[in-house]
């Protein structure tokens, strides 16, 4: 059975500015071209600090209002300091920021106001692949599962349905789950 809500959704995503994007960039394709970029410095040892702060898209280059940071690091049994989050965690964490922003914008698309959202995501990798002792495994995850607690004021098949509908638009779920030409030069 179906929800109906006789108030309006607001769950703080603005729907209508995204649907209008679609159009504008059905009109002009090139504009919908984007290029996200990271600069990492190392600090020392495994630490090392990312800097987000422009992009490229319709059709030109912008900048942030701020720089944002993400630092990684390698925890303690690796022998590192254990300062910031392994890049695996910064995929795991990516993968649920993507999926649940995902979830909020197709609940405020449908009218469905949420009350909490919450992903858990669990990813199982081997490290004797990524230390080189056996080349038959993978350097990478083996399995990923993600795990969704939402409150909403929706059914149990509707809620479902919106994390559905954001799995198939996710970029980072795309990421994740499809090969990506991947250029690593030396300057």
């Amino acid at each position: 059975m179906t929800y109906v809500s006789t108030t309006p959704a607001n769950n703080g995503v603005n729907t209508e500015a995204l649907i209008g994007a679609r159009g504008a960039f059905a009109e002009t394709p090139v504009a919908a071209q984007f290029t996200f970029k990271s600069t990492c410095d190392w600090i020392e040892g495994t630490y090392n600090r990312n800097s987000i702060s422009g992009y490229f898209g319709l059709g030109q280059e912008h900048e942030r209002k701020r720089t944002f940071s993400i630092e990684s690091d390698h925890p303690e049994v690796f022998a590192a300091a254990d300062r910031a989050p392994t890049p695996t965690e910064i995929v795991l964490a990516a993968l649920a920021s993507c999926l649940t922003g995902g979830v909020a914008a197709v609940a405020q698309h449908r009218g469905i106001q949420l009350h909490s959202v919450r992903a858990t995501v669990e990813g199982d990798i081997d490290v004797q692949g990524i230390l080189g002792m056996d080349p038959e495994i993978r350097n990478g995850f083996s399995a990923i599962r993600v795990s969704f607690e939402i409150d909403a004021d929706a059914s149990d098949e509707d809620i479902r349905a919106l994390v559905a509908q954001s799995q198939k638009r996710s970029a980072v779920f795309d990421i994740v789950t499809n090969p990506t030409n991947v250029a690593v030069t030396v300057a």
